[in-house]
Formats: structure tokens, C-alpha cells, sequence
């Protein structure tokens, strides 16, 4: 778990647009807050500061009271799941999930049970030998999620993830985050175009920002 703070972050691109402007958020420990707002208002990219895909024009990010600034991406302990997830398409479920790890040449037996605890979790058990081509939207959608759960970050930030997908797959979706909230108890930015996909979540267990 972790606590974030945004102090007057602001996003200027070298054609003098801002992007987003002196924007503020304080987030504790565990914490469910979702940002809304219309296409193109700025909160995708302040989820792509947060995670470093994004410098920083000014203002200052900061993750459990240290600045984020200068970090890596890498080093900084979030996980994303954008809008539209990248995933290797020739590779298995299993090799997606496991890709990570083995690039941090982790154990086998600690990539296997991962692997398995995300699988498990997520309803992927069966779908581990498959390749992702032939998978539905759905189906990629929860391998996305198990390669950010495998990470076991500090704060998970997602973008948007139920755009595109047709109501009944957004319904699962939608709970499977929620169980991974409720289970990791792990601090949680998501972005949501309106208020109405806001509030089909759990009401009582997050915050909702109108950007």
C-alpha cells in the first residue's frame, strides 16, 4: 500500500499546450479514488505522469512521502493498465504473465506461483497454454490485469480499461478490480469517463474526483 501526493502538477508539450494545469491530489494508505471527467480533459495524463511514461512540467509527485520525479518507471513501484494494454499477442497467457519476472530472473518456483496466484484469481487457470491472438477482449483484458497483480506494486493505476468492451465483460471486469482491491487492500487511481461508470462501482469504498 502506499500514499500518493500531487502538488500543482501541471503537463506542458513543446507546442505550448497544456495538458493538465497546477493539478492537486492527496490519496492514504488503500484508498479507491476515480477521476472523471470528459475525453481529453488531462486525466490519462496524469495517470502516465504517475506512472513515468509522462515527464513533469512542474509540480511535484511523491509516493509514501519521497519524490517520484527522477525515478525510473521501472523502480517506481506502480503498475498501469491503460486504455488499450499491450500484451505480446504470439506468447501464451502464461508466458505474458511470467515475462516480467523473468526479466528480473526470478526463480521458477517464485514465477510459477505468481503466475498461479494471478491465474487463480482471475479466472485465467485454463487459458495459461493459450496464445493471446486467439483470445477474447475480455479474455486479454483479465491477462492484463494479472501482469500489473504479478507486480505486486505500491499503487495500481488504470486508464480507462473498461472502454470498448460491451456491458457484460465490463460487469466482470469491473468486479475483478474490485476484488483486487478488496483483497490487496492496495492504494488504486482509476480513470472513468463519466460519473455514471464511477458509481457502478462500490459506492462506499471510493473517492470520486470530477476533473
Amino acid at each position: 500500500m502506499a500514499k500518493l501526493s500531487l502538488r500543482h502538477v501541471s503537463k506542458r508539450y513543446p507546442n505550448g499546450f497544456w495538458a493538465v494545469k497546477d493539478f492537486n491530489l492527496e490519496m492514504e494508505d488503500g484508498e479507491f479514488v476515480i477521476l472523471t471527467g470528459s475525453p481529453k480533459c488531462g486525466k490519462s495524463t496524469v495517470l502516465r505522469m504517475i506512472a513515468g511514461a509522462e515527464d513533469v512540467t512542474e509540480g511535484i509527485l511523491e509516493l509514501d512521502g519521497k519524490p517520484i520525479n527522477d525515478v525510473e518507471p521501472k523502480d517506481r513501484e506502480i503498475a498501469m493498465v491503460f486504455q488499450y494494454y499491450s500484451l505480446y499477442k504470439n506468447m501464451t497467457v502464461y508466458d505474458n504473465l511470467s515475462f516480467g519476472m523473468k526479466l528480473k530472473k526470478c526463480s521458477t518456483e517464485q514465477i510459477e506461483a505468481a503466475v498461479k496466484e494471478a491465474a487463480d484469481m482471475l479466472g485465467l487457470e485454463e487459458l495459461l497454454n493459450r496464445r493471446l491472438k486467439i483470445l477474447s477482449e475480455g479474455q486479454k483484458k483479465r491477462v492484463a490485469l494479472g501482469r500489473a497483480i504479478i507486480r505486486k506494486p505500491k499503487l495500481f493505476l488504470f486508464d480507462d480499461p473498461l472502454n470498448g468492451l460491451d456491458e457484460k465483460v465490463q460487469v466482470q471486469i469491473r468486479t475483478e478490480i474490485e476484488k483486487l482491491h478488496e483483497r490487496y487492500g492496495t492504494t488504486i487511481l482509476y480513470a472513468a469517463h463519466d460519473k455514471d461508470e464511477a458509481k457502478k462501482f462500490d459506492a462506499e469504498n471510493n473517492r470520486i474526483l470530477l476533473f
